[in-house]
């Protein structure tokens, strides 16, 4: 068994066939070329194949991944990362069975996501939407960034990709492009469908001064290209650092937002996951638990028998 040649088709499989993102696929394959290093030095320098690894020889990895100081939540990603590699080679008949089904991960902390405060929102609006009301090219632009990522609840890849043409401004809704390709359709606010009203002459003047405009992005710099990742974090890591500072809030930040403010004004779980392009309940269900602790946390400091 070529154990190169499957660890390429693998992935392969990953980037052409579950659209995987080019950083989620670098990841799976250093998480199998760590398990490569570790089975070599197991087995003493080689006389393995993917075919031979047995159950006990994963938990060995996890021991092995312990003392290199990852943490817990490293090797359940790793493991994942294995379990996902094992169930393809099954799949494909390169194994005869599949070790690593039964593989437990070790047991993590559910992290609260950090979100900011309805003090912080308020907070944060009134700052960008004092300056885009001078209805300079980036003010407007930038009150478009936080009006999407908080009142639609977009990821900042979604954001980043988003298109003149996935708006309907008339319907008040807007496609996204998600994880693994998957398109969904987000609600607009008021509130974003008004800034992009503003935003959009400004937009048209940048395009227009540009040799080379991008036309197809909606949010452009001010040379008239898409807006980088980079530059839509530092957009809005400056106004979370104003109205929330120390807290160490991010863009993402205020997707978790978007979604625990929801599930406090009594919104549908289920509803909430399809806003967020969820694929498993489970993964909104992080949001219920931030609920709760916030509910706690006003209960122990407000009861008068606390």
């Amino acid at each position: 068994m070529d154990i190169d040649a499957d660890v390429s088709r693998f992935l392969k499989h990953l980037e052409s066939e579950r659209r995987l993102s080019p950083r989620t696929v670098v990841s799976y394959r250093k998480d199998l070329e760590d398990l490569r290093i570790f089975l070599d030095d197991h087995y003493g320098g080689g006389g393995w194949g993917w075919g031979t690894v047995e159950r006990i020889d994963f938990r060995a990895f996890m021991g092995w991944c312990e003392k290199k100081g990852l943490t817990r939540r490293t090797v359940a990603r790793k493991l994942s990362a294995v379990r996902t590699y094992y169930r393809f080679l099954h799949l494909e008949d390169r194994v005869l069975s599949d070790p690593a089904r039964t593989l437990r991960s070790p047991r993590i902390e559910k992290r609260l996501p950090g979100h900011a405060t309805d003090g912080n929102i308020e907070a944060i609006f009134s700052m960008a939407e004092a300056r885009a009301a001078e209805n300079a090219f980036r003010d407007t632009r930038n009150l478009v960034v936080l009006e999407l990522l908080y009142g639609s609840g977009l990821r900042l890849s979604e954001l980043h990709g988003l298109d003149m043409s996935d708006l309907d401004l008339g319907q008040e809704q807007a496609r996204v492009l998600g994880k693994g390709s998957k398109e969904r359709l987000v609600p607009l606010t008021g509130s974003s469908g008004r800034a992009i009203g503003r935003y959009l002459p400004r937009r048209l003047e940048v395009a227009a001064a540009s040799s080379a405009p991008d036309r197809e992005a909606l949010l452009i710099n001010p040379a008239g290209k898409r807006l980088s990742k980079r530059s839509i974090q530092n957009v809005v890591r400056r106004f979370l650092d104003d109205a929330a500072p120390g807290q160490g809030l991010s863009a993402h930040s205020l997707r978790h937002s978007f979604a625990t403010h929801l599930l406090d004004a009594g919104a549908d779980l289920m509803a909430v996951k399809e806003l967020l392009g969820h694929v498993s309940l489970s993964t909104t269900q992080v949001y219920t638990h931030t609920s709760k602790e916030r509910l706690r946390q006003v209960y122990r400091s407000s009861h008068p028998r606390r």
